[in-house]
């Protein structure tokens, strides 16, 4: 693989650097959807929705990270994706992130629509999305 072919990659949280690395592909949702990004691509910054990132590794590997909102900034075949928070996907507890996110729907059909809840609800719904990917990986 020629070296532009190759995105530079780094994934940081507000507690620590989560994945950093070379990657085929970076895949994440931002506010207007979902972006595919490759070598070359032209540059962006866009804002990021909570989701599930996904990272093709130069050595084939699928790196998948639960972030929960941030920005994505593509230049010059690096691409930076910074977020308050951004776990790997095998570091996802799915019963804590299934209550987690359980507690914040109640709280949220109980007329608490306020911004910490709805974050808490949609950073529990990007882990389990992230675990839930990382699951389908190992069992194809």
């Amino acid at each position: 693989m020629a070296e532009g072919d190759v995105l530079v990659v780094d994934v940081v949280a507000a507690d620590r650097r989560v994945w950093e690395g070379e990657a085929i592909s970076v895949i994440a949702r931002t506010t207007e959807g979902d972006i595919g990004i490759l070598a070359n691509h032209e540059p962006v910054l866009a804002v990021l929705e909570p989701c599930a990132a996904e990272v093709l590794t130069t050595d084939g590997k699928r790196e998948i990270i639960a972030v929960d909102g941030g920005f994505i900034s593509v230049s010059e075949n690096r691409v930076a994706i910074l977020s308050q928070y951004g776990r790997l996907a095998h570091e996802v507890l799915v019963e804590e992130a299934e209550r987690e996110r359980n507690t914040a729907w109640k709280k949220m059909n109980e007329g608490d629509n306020s911004e910490g809840t709805r974050q808490h609800f949609a950073r529990a719904r990007a882990q389990l999305a992230a675990a839930q990917k990382a699951q389908e990986q190992q069992a194809s």
